[in-house]
């Protein structure tokens, strides 16, 4: 028995999972320099169409992908910089499925605060990802709020 799951756990991934894990890290560092650089019409190459997007947990919006495009750009143009950097990820693959976590370290510059202020997110993404005809696609994110550091006086109302 013991032989057994020592096998398990020592098991290298296939290069299949590799090779998903790696378009999916792809896909979220795609998502990433997407919104920092304020290209939101292209979030349809990251996400599915039918996606939920639930950026909720910083007073952001919830809904499909079109909604939250429309969204971003509303509301991104009061940032003068953005840097959304990935770590920590987590991602289980079952076939065509998979689940993630990442931790998303984000600073951003905002041109109401005073002297463009400087401030400072930490939160997580819990995703779930599907393959389609075109590759691996976010189809379900959720933001959850881990802390924050300097946020602007106009901007913490919708941050608690």
């Amino acid at each position: 028995m013991f032989l057994v799951v020592l096998l398990i756990f020592c098991m290298p991934l296939s290069v299949k999972e590799l090779s998903d894990r790696f378009e999916i890290q792809d896909l979220l560092y795609q998502y990433a320099d997407i919104v920092d650089q304020k290209n939101f019409d292209q979030l349809r190459e990251v996400f599915t169409t039918d996606a939920h997007i639930d950026l909720t947990a910083y007073g952001g919006s919830v809904g499909d992908l079109e909604y939250t495009i429309s969204y971003l750009k509303q509301t991104m143009i009061e940032r003068i910089h953005t840097q959304h950097l990935n770590a920590n990820i987590q991602i289980t693959v079952e076939g065509d499925h998979a689940l993630g976590r990442v931790v998303c370290f984000n600073p951003q510059q905002c041109k109401k605060a005073q002297q463009n202020q400087v401030f400072l997110l930490g939160l997580w993404y819990v995703d779930q990802y599907v393959r389609t005809t075109k590759g691996w696609r976010i189809k379900e994110r959720l933001q959850q709020k881990s802390w924050t550091f300097e946020t602007p006086d106009f901007l913490k109302q919708s941050f608690s």
